[in-house]
């Protein structure tokens, strides 16, 4: 177990309008210092489906895939103690300044990719925004239950609400 911080900057403009959280950044993403870099990881795939776009490749087009649809992404945590990228293993989380970014955009929704993104947002974040998330199913392939296209389709469904 090791004490990890985030170090990314959140993906966002004063358009924003949807947040996506995850967690906390995956070594590989930490080592990329950009969201969802585990080449495994279905995230970019599932959003560009889900956004009717074609699938970004470099960190500019995930960014413009991002900003051009008045999303914003960042993670639920700024620091914790973990093992590997294992969201199960998360001991002393600390939760990134939310509240500040939603203040400097038009946010009025959260979605969090996975069950532990959601569990931590309601505990250390909720309170100070009164602003309820909604659950997507993880991009990880660790769900690999899931296929990348059902994946997208919750995603959809869940964006255009």
């Amino acid at each position: 177990m090791e004490r990890v911080y985030h170090g990314i900057p959140p993906i966002v403009s004063p358009e924003s309008e949807i947040l996506i959280l995850g967690t906390m950044p995956s070594p590989k993403s930490r080592e990329a210092a950009f969201y969802y870099a585990h080449p495994q990881n279905r995230f970019w795939p599932a959003l560009a489906l889900a956004l009717d776009a074609a699938a970004p490749t470099t960190q500019e087009e995930k960014i413009a895939l991002i900003l051009s649809n008045r999303l914003a992404l960042w993670d639920v945590l700024y620091s914790c103690d973990i093992t590997g990228a294992s969201d199960a293993s998360i001991k002393n989380p600390v939760p990134n300044d939310i509240p500040a970014l939603l203040a400097s955009s038009h946010i009025s929704r959260v979605l969090c990719t996975g069950a532990t993104s959601a569990r931590l947002y309601t505990k250390l974040v909720y309170p100070q925004t009164k602003i309820s998330c909604e659950t997507l199913s993880s991009p990880s392939a660790a769900n690999a239950r899931m296929r990348l296209e059902d994946l997208a389709m919750e995603y959809k469904m869940k964006l255009n609400k």
